[in-house]
């Protein structure tokens, strides 16, 4: 049972009757009753006063009374000007609890019930340096995006882009031929993708030092400098050998590649997430130079006196946009071409989400231009989630400057902060080493996921290590131990947890209302993160849900209360709440112990 729908529903037809003309069915909106009122949904009447030729006073309780006449949901409702409070009778609550499976499919669709095929690309990580906590936030919105998706009953397909050629990646391969002396994960004991990084840090190092020197002996310019530069200049000449198959450079390139995808794999086992489909740039970028190369022939690309392929967006508001460089290499925006048309044919999607930070606002703008102009009809169903970036309290993070979190550093961090929290508050000191250790690790890499994902995607964001542990305040870990409480109660409870659900009961507390009428919001909530791409949503309302049974556990007592059929209903709201719990939780790749 959607009370809220059904509500909808007999308000659309109140409106009809009090009105004498039915408004549209989207136009009608309820929300929850804000605390300080009575009531359980809302209605703001105000959009309908100049129809209905009365104050706003007056039209509230016509349709007010139009529903006790008429709706078999509303007991009672009271008006606060222009606003309509509606009260549900106990009974209807009764029957949408009665209705909610606990079984974690509760405002699911059925697996791949949609008809729709989206990817969704997230990760897409450079192969020159580990990934850090930038990085995070995008592989956690990417699995979380695809989980709710997949909720929807949409068939999704997780990807992940790999950009694995690029002077960025020359820069680190020169750096450790240069300086590295042989040196292999293995003999620095270091993973594989910090070593490449370290290498990537050393570029940057000696490049600002030869600028520094050349501007010194010279006398030149900054700008004639940095292009002067003897080890940029060597990054540049492998770049072209590379794209010439020079078969030592590729031997090197597959070799230290091969050492951060191991380091890759290891970081995304700690965090729980996978893919479907690894793209990696080095396969998909010459298919981009073919669309470009076709374009040109088309007469929508032009080619430039120096050899260089455009094309030119001023009609389109924007501006001209380089496909291919003068000597016939391409920039990321050819790859993305390549990609882009390989993955609607490979799969036949219906939408692609790119999860990629909002600095290539613009790029994907771009993108999705280019594709109308080459005649590509699903062009209008690329998506970028465009999420804003993660700052620390210090300040900015730099990759090529070494100052940035690495994502393995950040976890263990996360891991011993939650050991060391759970220490100071007693917490898990009655179970086995072994028990203690993974609700640690869960404890701890759910409040590092909470509290990244609990923010819209939009915003930038700063994320603090020891706010997000706070086991009282809207985290990971205050969701996670009230799940656990749930699992407690009903431990205790284990003989009564099958007592037969009543028809009615005679009353409800406003506590237990409260509860029932946030599990009846869950598959609104659902939908609504599905159709804003948007794990905030979920995260969010997993913690109001979570307040609202941390109110009912302290105020209404099941164990004692001699009133059966009260009994059962309170039992069977535990019972949902743990299972809802479970589930946003699932979603936003956070595990939910039963035992903290």
């Amino acid at each position: 049972m959607d009370v809220v729908q059904l509500l909808q529903a007999d308000l659309h037809d109140a409106l009809a009757g009090v009105l004498g003309v039915k408004p549209e069915p989207t136009e009608v909106a309820v929300t929850p009753t804000k605390a300080e009122f009575d009531g359980d949904y809302t209605l703001v009447v105000f959009p309908w006063v100049k129809r209905a030729q009365r104050s706003p006073e007056q039209l509230a309780i016509a349709v007010g009374d139009y529903l006790l006449e008429h709706s078999a949901l509303v007991e009672d409702f009271n008006v606060v000007k222009g606003f309509l409070n509606i009260t549900i009778r106990p009974g209807v609550w009764v029957q949408a609890l009665r209705e909610i499976p606990v079984d974690g499919t509760y405002g699911f669709a059925k697996p791949n019930s949609s008809g729709q095929s989206i990817m969704v690309e997230y990760s897409s990580p450079n192969t020159n340096k580990p990934l850090h906590l930038g990085h995070i936030r995008n592989i956690l919105l990417g699995h979380s995006v695809s989980q709710i998706l997949a909720a929807m009953g949409h068939r999704v397909i997780r990807a992940n882009l790999v950009n694995d050629r690029g002077i960025h990646i020359c820069k680190s391969m020169v750096a450790w031929l240069r300086y590295g002396h042989g040196e292999t994960p293995q003999s620095a004991h270091m993973k594989g993708d910090h070593l490449i990084g370290k290498y990537y840090v050393r570029y940057d190092q000696e490049y600002r030092r030869e600028v520094q020197e050349l501007i010194d002996s010279t006398g030149c310019t900054e700008e004639e400098a940095k292009s002067k530069a003897s080890i940029l200049q060597e990054a540049q000449e492998m770049l072209r050998r590379w794209e010439a198959q020079d078969p030592d450079i590729l031997s090197l390139w597959r070799r230290m590649n091969g050492w951060v995808y191991e380091g890759f794999d290891t970081t995304y086992s700690q965090l729980g997430v996978g893919f479907d489909r690894v793209y990696y740039e080095s396969e998909t970028y010459l298919a981009g130079r073919t669309i470009v190369l076709q374009g040109l022939e088309r007469g929508i690309f032009t080619r430039r006196e120096d050899g260089s392929v455009w094309i030119d967006l001023r009609a389109d508001g924007l501006d001209q946009k380089l496909l291919l460089r003068s000597d016939g290499t391409t920039v990321y925006m050819t790859q993305d071409l390549g990609t882009a048309t390989q993955r609607f044919h490979e799969y036949a999607l219906t939408s692609m989400v790119y999860v990629v930070g909002n600095e290539q606002d613009y790029h994907f703008q771009v993108l999705r231009l280019i594709l109308k102009h080459l005649g590509y009809d699903w062009a209008d169903r690329l998506y970028h989630l465009s999420y804003g970036m993660v700052n620390l309290p210090e300040g900015k993070m730099k990759s090529r400057e070494g100052t940035v979190v690495d994502a393995d550093d950040l976890i263990a961090q996360m891991d011993e902060t939650a050991r060391a929290t759970a220490a100071e508050l007693g917490k898990a000191v009655d179970l086995p080493e072994a028990d203690r250790d993974a609700i640690h690790h869960a404890v701890g890499l759910g409040a590092l996921k909470y509290f990244i994902l609990k923010v819209d995607p939009t915003k930038t964001m700063v994320f603090d290590p020891k706010e997000s542990i706070d086991f009282n305040g809207n985290t990971g870990p205050f969701i996670q131990y009230t799940h656990a409480r749930g699992c407690s109660v009903l431990r205790k409870l284990e003989d009564g947890v099958g007592e037969t659900m009543p028809q009615e009961v005679r009353g409800l507390s406003a506590l237990e209302r409260n509860l029932i009428r946030g599990l009846a919001q869950w598959p609104q909530v659902l939908r609504q993160a599905a159709e804003q791409l948007s794990p905030a949503l979920v995260a969010n309302y997993a913690y109001e849900l979570a307040r609202y049974f941390n109110q009912f556990y302290h105020d209404c007592p099941i164990a004692k209360e001699p009133d059966q059929r009260l009994r059962a209903v309170r039992i069977a709201s535990t019972r949902a709440t743990v299972a809802v719990l479970k589930a946003a939780l699932k979603l936003l790749g956070i595990h939910a112990p039963e035992l903290m």
